[in-house]
């Protein structure tokens, strides 16, 4: 018997951005599905009782709250990402040797002027 093992993840990654939206998407349309569920019974189910008002406000609120969820993505929910650099263990700081700075001096001369041709 094979067993699938998930490999441990090193951060905690949000959410990918393709699979962020399919999965709005999929609530969207499901939301929308159930109002126009909602939409045909209210017209269909007869005598009119209070069920006719669940489905009447099923069908006019359900379009707001499909469309709220759908808008609202990974942001509204914190996420932390973890960083593994935070894990490991530092070493000891190496100790600094005071000595004087080392100083290049560089002496630069001017620029040699071209010979001029004092013929003309």
């Amino acid at each position: 018997m094979k067993s699938t093992r998930h490999t441990p993840s090193v951060t905690s990654l949000p959410e990918a951005p393709q699979d962020e939206a399919k999965r709005r998407v999929r609530h969207y349309a499901i939301t929308m599905g159930i109002r126009t569920a909602c939409f045909i019974l209210m017209a269909v189910v007869q005598p009119i009782g209070w069920w006719t008002f669940v489905f009447a406000a099923g069908a006019i609120f359900l379009p707001y709250i499909a469309v709220v969820a759908a808008n609202a993505g990974a942001d509204s929910t914190p996420t932390t990402v973890e960083s593994p650099v935070m894990e490991l263990e530092a070493d000891a700081p190496a100790t600094v040797v005071d000595e004087a700075p080392k100083v290049i001096t560089i002496h630069e001369s001017g620029r040699p002027t071209p010979p001029r041709d004092d013929a003309s």
